[in-house]
Formats: structure tokens, sequence, C-alpha cells
């Protein structure tokens, strides 16, 4: 039997250059399933993503989605990608094992936690203020620096990952400190200033999206002494102050520290950005 990708629409433009298909997967011509796929607004042609892939039940267990990802890596090539991405929900074992199977690599991972209505205490010692103008221009020109050499080191070029940072910037915070339904924080400990925190309440585009942490950092030479479990504290108390009780973050696979402090805290994964080479 032949499985193949059967295009169920005609592709799809958007814009920075954006483009994207649905395909519908067929063994010998009879359908079976669907697949879509779209390149990635934040590195043009570059990146690829695999945005759904669904197997009719009857048909499940035969490899269809194994041999409808590989094709799905052909048309990407053919749109000039260099490396695929997919989102996968943690439920979703079947997906995770098949990505396992075919090469992906876990990039990062989507925690979430669920507050208890009781504000956590803070440790004796640790001071909370809010932001300035002069704390954030500092902040921002670090996190900005920070977090394209944290893409670069995962082989984005130097051009895109600073487009992306800028972009999610803007996109994020585009008030600075007078952003809405923001929380920008500086920790200081025995009155020194020893870390920051930026978390967003709300999403004005979907309510229903919990609380995010987008940075928490404690400086070099005052990390290892639990602030940054001061910090996320501070954060979920920021979060019941303002009536949201769920709080989620994104974190890279590779960093260890993080996903121990987070996991220590009540946070479960609910998806994993997966990626391949495509060579």
């Amino acid at each position: 039997m032949t499985t193949t990708l059967r295009p169920a629409e005609p592709e799809q433009f958007g814009k920075n250059g954006v483009r994207s298909r649905r395909f519908t997967v067929c063994v010998n011509s009879r359908p079976v399933g669907s697949i879509e796929l779209a390149t990635d607004e934040r590195f043009g042609a570059d990146v690829g993503r695999i945005t759904s892939l669904a197997i009719d039940t009857p048909d499940r267990q035969r490899g269809r989605g194994t041999v409808a990802a590989l094709a799905a890596e052909e048309v990407l090539r053919g749109w000039g990608c260099r490396r695929v991405e997919a989102a996968v929900p943690e439920s979703a074992g079947v997906a995770l094992r098949l990505a396992t199977t075919l090469g992906y690599l876990e990039r990062n991972r989507n925690m979430l936690k669920k507050l208890d209505a009781t504000p956590p205490e803070l440790p004796a010692g640790s001071f909370v203020r809010p932001m300035g103008e002069a704390d954030y221009a500092r902040c921002h020109a670090h996190e900005r620096e920070g977090f394209a050499r944290s893409w670069m080191e995962r082989g984005v070029p130097y051009e895109q990952a600073v487009a992306k940072a800028d972009t999610d910037y803007r996109r994020a915070i585009p008030d600075g400190v007078h952003t809405p339904d923001t929380v920008l924080r500086v920790l200081a400990y025995d009155g020194t200033d020893i870390g920051r925190l930026w978390v967003r309440l709300r999403d004005p585009a979907d309510p229903t999206r919990p609380a995010w942490v987008y940075n928490v950092e404690v400086d070099e030479e005052h990390r290892g002494h639990g602030h940054g479990r001061t910090l996320m504290l501070v954060a979920e108390r920021e979060c019941l102050a303002a009536g949201a009780h769920r709080l989620g973050l994104n974190v890279f696979a590779d960093n260890t520290p993080a996903l121990r402090l987070y996991t220590s805290l009540g946070y479960r994964t609910t998806a994993r950005t997966l990626v391949k080479e495509l060579i």
C-alpha cells in the first residue's frame, strides 16, 4: 500500500511570507487522515511546522502517521525549510513516541500550575518593588541580548534571532512598564537588587489563557541560594491578587536547574516543542 499526501486546498500565503497548506493523507487514494503544514513567520522559510496531524481511528497503528510525517518533511524541504518543528501535547503519547522515532529532539516545553488559594509567604530578607523606567531599560537590553543568544546557541542565525527577540517584545510588552495586565518586579535581598520578574496576567487576545511567566532571572553571583524560587512565589502572589489562578511558563529542555525548580513548585508539563534538522 502507498501512503501519499494530496493537497486539500490551494497554498495559503500570509504576512511576512508565511505559507501554509492542508493535505489529505491517502492510502492508495483512500483518505485516512489529514495534515497541515506552515512556515514560521518569525523565521521565514527556514523553519517549517507540522501544525496538525490526524489519522482516522480505523487506520491508526499501521504506520500511516509515520509515512505522512516523512512525506511532510519532503514538502517542507521543497519549500526551502532547513528545520521542522512540532508542538505536541503531553497527553499525546503516541505522537511523542512517533516524533522521537523519527529523530525529533525536544527543544522546550510548556508547564502549568493551578495556584493554591492562599498566597505563599516570602523568605525573610526578601523585598519586592515595581520595576521603574531605568530598571526596565537595563532589563530590556539584557534580556534581548540573552534571548537572541539562546536561539543562536540552538542554530538560529544571528539576524533571525535578533528579529525574533524584537518581534516577541513588541507583541508581549508594547508599552514597557505601562503595559496593561503586566507585572514587572525587582527582587532585593538584604537591601541589594538581585533579580527580576516579568509576568503577563492576562492575554487580551485570549482571556482563557493562563497568566504567563515571561522571564524570571537572578543575577549570576546570587544564584544557588533560592532566590529563583522566591521570584516564582512572587509571581504566584501577583497572580492571585489579580484573580488569576493558573500560571504557565516556557522552559528550554536543557535548562535542568529551572526544570527542577518548576517541578518542585508543582508545575506540570502540558506540551513539548520538538525539532528536527532537514538535511
